[in-house]
């Protein structure tokens, strides 16, 4: 057997190349006490009184961003899109006619937890922020497109304006921070949607009670709700991790990399 050519021999990854990877840069950890901050902070404010008002706009953006995943999922399964609407209870309703029951029910829970860990791991990186930001945007847009009422736009638009003026304060340093903690607000949305289903038992029906009623016949809907809970879950440690072993750049370099991309 003739000898392999060392030009397509792979070096195997050795365990402290995966260690490597996984080791936080000191701006990744910045990064991450900050993550663990912002937690800390939504599900200490979520319900407080008077002092939960500071949340109250990203709670109907995260809302908002939890009928959008409804009505983008019901598309996929061709169905026609009436109206999102989201109302001053931080509550929301998108009507559909057509689609796939199956999909559409559960995508408004995974679908916000899935923009979220995207959030997440790019809130690591400026430049990566600032093209979660343009997708956010992009999210928002259609969100205004099937609105019906005049708080579901205003939200959408509030939030466009934000970004645009953190995209152009000092090359967008501050959508980092921005993109992060609406990154946390829709990974933990379904946390309190779920307590108030199943521990205050809320009047209105769930998505997952109204799953549980269709299709769940060997499951119930705080089983359901614990199940999307459990991917919500998984959803934003897999944000935090990619994050982490994806963006190791500088502080310094992230600033070069970001001053070059939009204004």
């Amino acid at each position: 057997m003739a000898p392999l050519d060392a030009h397509y021999l792979i070096p195997r990854q050795t365990a402290d190349d995966v260690r490597a990877r996984f080791t936080p840069t000191e701006d990744q950890k910045i990064t991450l006490i900050i993550i663990a901050g912002y937690t800390g902070a939504i599900l200490l404010l979520w319900n407080m009184p008077y002092v939960k008002i500071i949340l109250a706009p990203f709670k109907l953006l995260t809302v908002g961003l939890h009928e959008f995943s409804h009505a983008f999922v019901g598309c996929l399964t061709c169905a026609r899109i009436e109206s999102i609407e989201i109302d001053p209870d931080e509550g929301g309703a998108t009507r559909m006619r057509g689609g796939n029951a199956m999909l559409t029910l559960p995508a408004g829970y995974l679908g916000s937890s899935a923009i979220g860990a995207i959030l997440v791991m790019c809130g690591y990186n400026i430049l990566a922020s600032k093209v979660a930001s343009i997708f956010l945007g992009v999210c928002l847009l259609l969100t205004l497109w099937w609105a019906k009422n005049w708080l579901t736009r205003g939200i959408g638009i509030a939030f466009i304006g934000v970004m645009l003026f953190l995209w152009w304060l000092a090359h967008g340093v501050g959508l980092k921070y921005f993109v992060l903690f609406v990154g946390v607000m829709s990974c933990l949305y379904c946390l309190w949607d779920i307590l108030d289903d199943l521990v205050f038992r809320k009047a209105y029906e769930s998505d997952a009670s109204k799953f549980a009623e269709l299709y769940g016949s060997c499951m119930s809907s705080r089983a359901w709700g614990v199940l999307w809970f459990l991917i919500s879950v998984v959803f934003f440690a897999t944000g935090i991790l990619v994050g982490l072993v994806a963006f190791k750049d500088s502080r310094e370099d992230q600033e070069k990399q970001a001053a070059g991309f939009g204004f």
